[in-house]
């Protein structure tokens, strides 16, 4: 339970981190437009909003199954916008480098979420 606990506020740091990140640089939205989405502010907006509130519950320990549910969205959408065509242009090699941050808290998600889905059985 005290490893779960630390997971729990590092998750929550990168998240809270970047969300109010991308809330005060401006260079996220030349980045977000550049991926040609629809609506790049409003979709930084509400991506910043949602890694800000979700990280603060993960950090809390509260309703941690409902928030990494958005959370692990927001990381596939991060690899597969930004680190896949890294995949196809540059090789397995980089898009490794590149994907490592995304990858492991993928994988941290998942597992807190399990963890949180069993516990409360």
């Amino acid at each position: 339970m005290y490893q779960t606990k630390w997971i729990c506020y590092l998750i929550g740091y990168v998240f809270v981190t970047s969300g109010i990140l991308k809330l005060v640089d401006s260079d996220f939205q030349t980045v977000f437009a550049s991926l040609g989405l629809p609506f790049p502010q409003v979709t930084l907006f509400l991506v910043a909003i949602t890694e800000v509130a979700c990280g603060m519950l993960v950090i809390a320990r509260m309703y941690i199954k409902h928030a990494t549910i958005p959370l692990i969205i927001v990381m596939i959408g991060a690899l597969c916008l930004t680190k896949w065509p890294v995949l196809s242009e540059q090789g397995l090699l980089t898009f490794a480098f590149e994907a490592r941050l995304d990858i492991v808290m993928l994988v941290l998600l998942i597992l807190i979420g399990q963890h949180w889905q069993s516990a409360k059985r």
